[in-house]
C-alpha cells in the first residue's frame, strides 16, 4: 500500500522547521511526505527546498483554506492512502504500523484518526479530535477524552480500535477511493467541520470511520486559529449549520434546525453575558452566513447520499450537566 502524508501550510515556515524532521523519521521509510503549500508569502517554499529536499512540494496557487487547499493538492497523487496531517504534527515511533494494517485488511475502512494527545501536556487528550469523533442528535460535535473544554488524562481507555462518526482532520487519514467516492472535501465550508462532512459521505457511500487507538500522534493545536478566536466561532457555527442542511435525512432536519437556532441564540446571549461580544456578533454573523447559502446548501443535499443515524445520545448538554460525564464516557466507549 503506498501512502502519502500531506502537510498543508501556509506562512507556517516555524511550525515546517519543527515538525518536518519529527514526521520525516517516524515516517519517510513507510511514505512519501509532502508539504501542500497555500500560496504563502514567506520563505516555506524556500526553506523546505534548502533543508528538506526529500520531501516533495505542492504549489498551490491561492489559499483556498484547508478543503480547497487539499483538494487542489491530492489531485496530483497517486498514493492509494492520503494522511491528511496538519504542520503542528508530532508523530510517535511505530504510529504508521498499525493504521497500515488496518487499512490492509479491513477494504472497507475509508478513513481513520491515531489517538490525538495535547504536544504540551502529553499526558492529556487533545481538543481536536482526541479519542474518536461523534456527533449528538443537535448536531454538536464531541470526542471521546474531550467534552466541551474539559481534557481527559491518557491512561490507556481510548487504545481501541473502534468505529466512531468523523474522524479528525487534524490528522485524517483516507482511502484515495473513498475519498473521491464520497465526492472529497467540500470547500464551501473553507475551514472547520469539512472533516465531518467528509466522513458523514463517506459512510453514506458504505465505508466506515475509524479510531485506531494503538496509533498515536502530538497535537501543538491553535496554530491556524485560536480555539477563542472570533472568526473560528463563526467558521464553526456557520459550517455546523450547513453540515446539518446538508447531511440530515428526511424532514426532521428542519425541526433540528429549528432547535439548534434556538440554542445558538442561547450560546451568543451567554458570550454577551461573559463580555465576549466578537464571539456572540460572531454567532450572528455565521447564521446570516448560512440564509445567504441555504439554496446552495439545498443543490447539495439534493445530491448527497443520506444515513439515517448519525448520533449516539440524544444531547451532549444533557448529559454533561444533567447526567454527568461519567455517563457520557460510558455510552461513548459503548456505541
Amino acid at each position: 500500500m503506498n501512502i502519502a502524508i500531506v502537510i498543508l501550510n501556509w506562512n507556517g515556515r516555524h511550525l515546517l522547521e519543527k515538525f518536518v524532521p519529527v514526521v520525516l523519521e517516524h515516517s519517510a521509510e513507510q511514505a512519501t511526505v509532502y508539504v501542500a503549500d497555500n500560496a504563502s508569502t514567506d520563505d516555506s517554499v524556500a526553506f523546505l527546498d534548502e533543508n528538506f529536499p526529500q520531501v516533495k512540494v505542492i504549489r498551490n496557487t491561492t489559499n483556498g483554506g484547508y478543503a480547497k487547499g487539499y483538494n487542489e493538492a491530492l489531485q496530483h497523487l497517486n498514493e492509494d492512502l492520503f494522511i491528511l496531517m496538519n504542520s503542528d504534527i508530532a508523530t510517535s515511533k511505530g504510529w504508521l504500523g498499525s493504521i497500515i494494517k488496518n487499512f490492509e485488511e479491513n477494504p472497507q475502512l475509508g478513513a481513520a484518526q491515531p489517538k490525538i494527545l495535547d504536544l504540551k501536556r502529553p499526558d492529556h487528550f487533545e481538543y481536536a479530535g482526541a479519542g474518536g469523533g461523534f456527533l449528538d442528535y443537535f448536531g454538536y460535535p464531541f470526542c471521546r477524552g474531550r467534552l466541551f473544554d474539559t481534557l481527559e488524562k491518557d491512561q490507556g481507555q481510548y487504545d481501541d480500535t473502534l468505529p466512531v462518526f468523523w474522524a479528525s482532520g487534524a490528522c485524517l487519514v483516507v482511502r484515495k477511493k473513498a475519498f473521491y467516492e464520497a465526492g472529497a472535501l467540500d470547500e464551501s465550508f473553507f475551514a472547520h467541520q469539512e472533516e465531518i462532512d467528509l466522513c458523514w459521505r463517506i459512510q453514506a457511500v458504505n465505508y466506515k470511520v475509524y479510531h485506531i487507538g494503538s496509533s498515536q500522534v502530538y497535537h501543538l493545536g491553535g496554530a491556524t486559529l485560536e480555539q477563542m478566536n472570533p472568526q473560528k466561532t463563526f467558521l464553526n457555527f456557520r459550517n455546523n449549520l450547513m453540515l446539518l442542511l446538508k447531511n440530515v435525512s428526511g424532514f426532521r432536519v428542519w425541526g433540528i434546525l429549528f432547535l439548534r437556532m434556538c440554542l445558538d441564540g442561547i450560546a451568543a446571549i451567554k458570550f454577551l453575558a461573559q463580555w465576549k461580544s466578537k464571539h456572540c456578533f460572531a454567532i450572528i454573523r455565521a447564521h446570516f452566513a448560512f440564509y445567504s447559502k441555504i439554496g446552495s446548501v439545498l443543490k447539495q443535499r439534493r445530491k448527497t447520499p443520506k444515513i439515517r443515524r448519525y448520533s449516539i445520545t440524544k444531547s451532549v448538554v444533557w448529559q454533561y450537566f444533567v447526567l454527568g460525564k461519567k455517563y457520557y464516557n460510558d455510552i461513548s466507549r459503548n456505541y
